[in-house]
């Protein structure tokens, strides 16, 4: 299926997925760094963002997400691009690479490693910011303020007030107006981590992430065979909060493009 998509850079591609209920903007932080070394496409996943939703009656997980993907960049002409994906992109990145569908994975706070009541809590949270975002004129008057910011960005990224008050509020519309936010969501309550990956992955964790703490790292990175990296400073959006640190551990891991 035809995704929205911003594509900038040349050389080896890669492919940049965003979490549950974000949209492909998230990575605009980063863009312009990484395609110094890259042909990158920023991609809204279906049904959240600017792209449409699933067919009607294929189910939000994912399998079927990722699937769309795959079948998005093949449909561009590429063929295992590189692919770094953030929270629920993150996921979607390792179970590709699980899969050899690309060259390498990056993945930062990836969903799908949490116990129980992580789990909860996550859910939780992302409920609550939803109704935050559905809430009639709280995101443009949270987005003025670094008050309001801290509000509704809070558990998101570090330095809420650095964000742009545009970049707020086109956060919590992506938000409000995703359709698969709820199936993608329930989706995930019993969702297990992928199958050993097959190709060259990296686990990377925001030191002060507030949705996926830390200690979720620990169990990702045993389940890479490998120690994750720790982004200091960052929150759960390390995109947002340290660009510059983001794009050197994606192109770092993502080997050398030439």
């Amino acid at each position: 299926m035809e995704l929205a998509h911003d594509r900038r850079g040349s050389g080896p591609p890669l492919i940049l997925l965003h979490g549950i209920g974000h949209h492909r903007h998230g990575w605009a932080p980063v863009l312009d760094l990484l395609a110094e070394r890259h042909d990158v496409i920023a991609v809204d996943l279906p049904g959240h963002g600017d792209s449409p939703p699933l067919p009607y009656g294929t189910p939000y997980n994912v399998e079927t997400l990722g699937r769309a993907v795959r079948g998005f960049w093949t449909g561009l002409g590429l063929s295992r691009p590189h692919i770094a994906g953030n929270s629920l992109g993150g996921y979607i990145a390792l179970d590709l690479a699980s899969c050899a569908d690309v060259r390498t994975a990056v993945a930062l706070s990836p969903a799908g490693f949490w116990s129980r009541p992580e789990y909860a809590y996550a859910r939780a949270v992302l409920r609550l910011l939803r109704l935050g975002a559905r809430a009639d004129g709280l995101p443009a008057l949270a987005a003025g303020t670094d008050e309001g910011k801290a509000l509704v960005m809070g558990l998101l990224v570090a330095r809420p007030g650095r964000l742009p008050g545009a970049a707020v509020r086109a956060a919590a519309e992506a938000l409000r107006d995703c359709a698969g936010f709820e199936e993608t969501l329930d989706s995930l309550a019993w969702v297990a981590p992928p199958a050993p990956p097959k190709v060259p992955v990296t686990i990377a964790w925001g030191e002060r992430d507030r949705l996926l703490p830390r200690r979720q790292a620990v169990r990702a990175a045993r389940w890479a065979g490998q120690r994750a990296l720790l982004l200091r400073g960052c929150g759960h959006l390390p995109m947002s909060d340290d660009p510059e640190l983001v794009a050197r551990v994606i192109t770092e891991r993502c080997g050398d493009p030439r």
